[in-house]
């Protein structure tokens, strides 16, 4: 490896322009949020400005469930999505849908079970839901993300069931990290007869280099890999074996790592923050291993103001 490339400190994420006919000024809204994580599409609302009368999150990570409350204490955890019958939700009220199905079983990094496996098969449970929503509130909008490198067939269902194709963005487009991912949603930018292609516009290049987002050191390459939920741990204890682990991972094309003082380092906290468009001190209230779990899983905050910005209801 050759580390050799100087970094910069980078401001926080610019948060981009609400377009003319969002919902600011509205009463507000009522949103689901399905497989929550550490509440993106809440902190994205926020941003935006967009008023969120009742935000029902569905997730069961403890810990995620505990950034989720300290950011936003108002948010009502309703538990397990295969559960949702029980909820105690009026689903005629409900605006909007966001769902980040897993995508385990659909990743070239999985076993390619695709939909049919243990944990991408919940995206069923999402569809049950909203086709559920849509009997009650034919209007209501949805968000639904996976993974880039899931295979023509499993897209080409989720889309059938959906009712839309997918777009297909990278977040390298808005942070510092190779992150491709399909965003299939009903929200639209303009009038069409044939609404079967979700036309979000891929968002404006910022330009922000792996180099502008470390605290310190060096690195190789201009973005990083796609950070993953299992960056972070079972990195082993003594120092000559966390140098030839991080190496390995890097050959492996898993991970990205930084040169400091002559020796490899994973990304830090703050680090991980930059590379998903979250300010730098979000994460403080997590262990290293819980915020790599959480960043590594979830969706990236640029990427989803930008589409939030585009809704209309």
């Amino acid at each position: 490896m050759n580390l050799n490339i100087t970094k910069k400190l980078s401001n926080e994420a610019e948060i981009p322009f609400l377009r003319v006919g969002a919902v600011t000024g509205s009463t507000g809204i009522n949103v689901v949020s399905l497989f929550n994580g550490m509440g993106t599409l809440r902190q994205a609302f926020h941003n935006l400005g967009i008023k969120v009368n009742n935000y029902y999150s569905s997730e069961i990570k403890t810990y995620a469930i505990k950034l989720q409350q300290h950011h936003f204490p108002d948010v009502i955890q309703v538990g397990d999505i295969r559960n949702w019958r029980e909820w105690d939700i009026d689903w005629s009220s409900i605006d909007f849908i966001g769902s980040g199905s897993p995508c385990q079983d659909l990743s070239s990094i999985g076993k390619g079970a695709g939909l049919n496996g243990d944990k991408s098969s919940l995206f069923f449970v999402f569809v049950d839901i909203l086709n559920y929503c849509k009997s009650l509130n034919p209007n209501v909008k949805f968000l639904q993300e996976n993974v880039g490198s899931a295979s023509k067939l499993d897209v080409g269902i989720m889309s059938r069931l959906l009712g839309v194709y997918p777009v297909r963005i990278n977040s390298s487009l808005v942070t510092a990290q190779l992150r491709d991912r399909y965003y299939w949603s009903n929200i639209k930018t303009k009038q069409s007869l044939f609404d079967l292609v979700t036309d979000i516009p891929q968002p404006k290049d910022k330009g922000i280099l792996l180099k502008d987002i470390i605290t310190s050191g060096n690195v190789d390459r201009i973005k990083s890999v796609c950070l993953i939920e299992r960056y972070i741990g079972a990195i082993p204890k003594s120092d000559a074996a966390i140098q030839r682990h991080l190496k390995n991972r890097v050959d492996f094309g898993s991970y990205t790592v930084v040169l400091e003082n002559n020796l490899l380092r994973a990304f830090n906290k703050i680090e991980m923050c930059r590379l998903q468009g979250f300010t730098d001190n979000y994460c403080d209230i997590l262990s290293e291993v819980e915020a790599g779990s959480l960043l590594g899983d979830g969706w990236t905050l640029p990427m989803i103001e930008h589409i939030l910005s585009y809704l209309k209801l």
